[in-house]
């Protein structure tokens, strides 16, 4: 469990990435970037985030930023995602949840009266310098990427 704070460096991650291949933080040095983590592939809340950012792609591109998306699901399941809605931002697979716990997102939930551990829908921007510029906790979705898209722009 981490308490990440502004100013502190984001933990790195090396993972595996739709379309195959993998996904390293550090090969993205230098330049912005979004890590936002959901809890599902093509679930409503998860669907309507992706989508959102997938729509301000091109702006976040122009703001120099890049825009991934991270969950438990497996590379193969973030394949079907991109495909199914269309979407155009890099998802990176989280399956054993390393990631989550070093971001301190990974916790513990309850619905219907049953607790059980998943991802605590969270953004981070992440500075050119490695360094944490915001953090998003408990994101609620509607205007969300609009949100970290103005951040974005002022970094």
């Amino acid at each position: 469990m981490s308490d990440l704070a502004v100013g502190d460096l984001a933990p790195d991650f090396d993972l595996p990435r739709d379309g195959g291949g993998r996904l390293a933080l550090k090969s993205l040095s230098g330049k912005p970037v979004v890590v936002y983590f959901y809890p599902k592939d093509d679930t409503t809340g998860c669907t309507k985030e992706a989508i959102s950012f997938t729509s301000l792609i091109d702006e976040f591109e122009k703001a120099g930023a890049s825009v991934i998306g991270i969950s438990p699901d497996t590379a193969a399941k973030h394949d079907k995602f991109i495909k199914k809605h269309a979407l155009s931002v890099i998802l990176a697979a989280d399956e054993d949840t390393q990631v989550a716990n070093s971001y301190g997102v990974w916790k513990e939930k309850s619905m219907y009266g049953k607790t059980y551990m998943g991802i605590e829908r969270s953004t981070f921007l992440i500075g050119p310098d490695g360094r944490i510029a915001r953090i998003w906790p408990k994101v609620k979705v509607d205007g969300h990427a609009e949100d970290v898209l103005e951040s974005v722009r002022t970094l």
